[in-house]
């Protein structure tokens, strides 16, 4: 195992680094940095942004660790770190309770894997309808329009939703993620628990209905820009520019933001049966809580408790230590607008991170 006394001095020089500016620090590095190495990772295209941020402050303290992030999707994340292509991946659907517990290639024999939520994100409802500059939808007709039983702009049950909004008599086009996907795994779970009656299907990372897809967050937001009666869901940061819908909770609408999504967090339990470091947030997404919003994105690193190679087990604390740090966090909100997780969340999470080696 590696020497615990490591990763506190890094993690400091990091944050000093990250606050300083200009591109000194960008060429030379942090040259005190006891770490040195490669750590490869892929995973879910909604963290791509905060993973960059995050990447890019950490190399900037640590000159000599090279850090690579393929933001393939969720579902191929998850696979690459469980045959051991990867070192960690981010995914936005933690692992089964199951797969943590079972054979992982880059972690020792029964250690296992822990899933840490350090992103949290809107997922919204963009769409693109001419003259349509403001959308109020309930979880009841979002899933009938992604069914495929609600056909129309005009149908009544949004038209009552909106008054006075020109919805036109046209067919809707709703798009969908091509690729396995956490988002798809989240979107689904939301209509799964807020419309039951009306969403027929269990959550899952693969969309269950046919119909216009395309791969990636950023697939889906090019086909909403240059569509026309369309309507999809994205991750918040990558729906810059797109027309979002506002979601019916209680006897109000909530615009997605990342406080209301924190807000939502913050008054849902975590999962049962895991191990007390194995960090899975059941969200409560039939929530009636004034001033949340329940279609969020809780999107997990997944990392090994203790690495077969001791070097990785290093790298992987001490890049993790930097993401849920309160620096980091403010990164990745700064540059994806995601919302910083809490103190109390940061607290356990942290804590679960002090027992990688």
């Amino acid at each position: 195992m590696r020497s615990r006394s490591v990763r506190p001095t890094i993690v400091a020089v990091a944050m000093t680094a990250a606050l300083l500016s200009g591109c000194a620090v960008n060429e030379q590095g942090d040259t005190e940095s006891a770490l040195s190495g490669t750590l490869d990772a892929a995973g879910s295209s909604a963290q791509g942004a905060a993973q960059d941020a995050w990447v890019a402050g950490f190399q900037r303290a640590n000159g000599s660790v090279t850090i690579n992030y393929d933001p393939a999707g969720s579902g191929a994340g998850r696979e690459q770190f469980i045959v051991g292509a990867v070192g960690y991946a981010g995914s936005d659907s933690a692992l089964s309770r199951e797969e943590v517990d079972g054979p992982l290639a880059r972690c020792t024999e029964e250690s296992g894997a822990i899933d840490l939520p350090v992103y949290l994100s809107p997922i919204v409802l963009a769409y693109n309808i001419e003259g349509v500059d403001r959308l109020q939808l309930d979880a009841d007709t979002i899933a009938g329009i992604f069914a495929g039983t609600i056909e129309r702009w005009n149908d009544p049950s949004i038209t009552s939703l909106n008054p006075g909004a020109p919805l036109p008599d046209a067919r809707i086009a709703p798009v969908h993620r091509s690729d396995d996907s956490g988002t798809t795994e989240n979107f689904t779970d939301y209509l799964a628990e807020a419309a039951p009656e009306a969403w027929p299907f269990e959550p899952d990372d693969a969309f269950p209905v046919e119909g216009e897809a395309a791969q990636g967050n950023s697939g889906i937001a090019a086909v909403i820009r240059d569509g026309v009666n369309v309507i999809g869901y994205l991750d918040a940061s990558r729906a810059d520019g797109l027309d979002v819908a506002s979601l019916a909770v209680g006897d109000a609408f909530v615009a997605p933001s990342a406080e209301a999504a924190a807000a939502v967090v913050d008054v849902s339990p975590m999962e049962p049966g895991r191990a007390d470091d194995d960090l899975v947030i059941d969200i409560d997404r039939a929530t009636t809580e004034p001033g949340v919003y329940p279609l969020v994105l809780v999107s997990y690193v997944i990392a090994c408790r203790q690495y077969a190679q001791a070097n990785e087990g290093q790298l992987v604390g001490a890049y993790l230590e930097w993401v849920a740090s309160a620096v980091g966090q403010d990164a990745a909100a700064d540059d994806a607008g995601s919302a910083p997780i809490s103190p109390a969340l940061r607290e356990r999470v942290e804590a679960a991170i002090a027992g990688i080696s």
